[in-house]
């Protein structure tokens, strides 16, 4: 078997009643710190409430200083969003690894949140939320 077989044989499930995905639009500002650095700062965040879970605040990439990130070489498979790929914050010491994700070709359900990215709260200093 191919690494070719092996992607095409994950499955893709639909968001629906039993586990829920939905993407708003947050007007507030959202500033992301780490490592003594503003690693993000946006007016133009997503959130995704998915299911049962705390929602996330997906950044534009545009709105994150992309050169305080480093790609790792770590990497996960969610079934209603696709591929994530990860990014460490070597400002932000060992707590900071694997902080960001990123689903870089999403399931199209979840489309909008190509080209944003989601920080672990307990990976970075702060998530302040206002504005």
């Amino acid at each position: 078997m191919t690494q070719s077989d092996i992607l095409s044989a994950r499955p893709v499930i639909q968001p629906g009643p039993d586990h829920p995905i939905t993407l708003t639009r947050n007007p507030q500002r959202i500033v992301v710190k780490a490592g003594g650095h503003t690693i993000a700062d946006t007016h133009r965040a997503l959130t995704l409430q998915e299911a049962n879970y705390p929602p996330v605040y997906y950044i534009p990439r545009a709105d994150a200083d992309m050169t305080r990130l480093e790609r790792s070489s770590h990497f996960t498979y969610c079934p209603y969003k696709g591929d994530c790929s990860y990014y460490s914050i070597p400002s932000g010491g060992e707590r900071a690894t694997n902080a960001v994700w990123s689903y870089e070709k999403p399931h199209g359900a979840v489309a909008a949140i190509k080209d944003y990215l989601a920080f672990y709260p307990d990976r970075v200093d702060a998530i302040e939320l206002g504005g």
